[in-house]
C-alpha cells in the first residue's frame, strides 16, 4: 500500500514495522485518515495512528491507559501526551531517534487489547487457552 503522504523513508520504514506487528491482531484494519495519518483500527476504532511531521520525523500514537500513559510521560522526552487526544490517555512517540521496538510492541498490544471489543478477545482467550 503506497501512503503519499509519508515523504521520508524513516517514516515508510516505520509505516511497516508497525504495520508487521498491527495487522496481526484480529480484525484490524488499515486505513488512511482525513488528515493524511495511517491508522490501525479493530471495529473501525482506531488504537494506532501514524503521523509524519514537517520535517520527516515520523510519530507513533497508541492508545495506552492513563497508567502506562504517566509511566511513559515520567521517563524522560521520548514520550508525549498525544494532541488533541491525550487526554483520552493517547501517547506518542517519534521516530527521531532507534526506536525500542520490543517496548512498541508491547505497546501496539496493549492499544489492541483497550480497543477490541470483549467479543473478539474472548475469541482470543479461548485461542490460547490449552484444549
Amino acid at each position: 500500500m503506497i501512503h503519499k503522504q509519508l515523504k521520508s523513508q524513516k517514516s515508510i520504514e516505520t509505516l511497516a514495522k508497525v504495520r508487521e506487528i498491527a495487522i496481526g491482531f484480529p480484525a484490524t484494519a488499515e486505513q488512511v485518515d482525513k488528515f493524511g495519518h495511517t491508522s490501525f483500527r479493530v471495529k473501525d476504532k482506531p488504537f494506532i495512528i501514524l503521523g509524519e511531521n514537517e520535517e520527516g520525523i515520523p510519530s507513533i500514537a497508541m492508545k495506552t491507559s492513563k497508567e502506562t500513559q504517566e509511566f511513559l510521560l515520567q521517563g524522560g522526552s521520548r514520550f508525549f501526551k498525544t494532541p488533541y487526544i491525550g487526554q483520552h490517555g493517547w501517547t506518542s512517540i517519534l521516530g527521531d531517534h532507534e526506536l525500542e521496538w520490543n517496548e512498541i510492541e508491547g505497546l501496539i498490544k496493549e492499544a489492541y487489547l483497550r480497543t477490541a471489543p470483549k467479543s473478539i478477545l474472548k475469541s482470543l482467550k479461548m485461542e490460547k487457552s490449552p484444549s
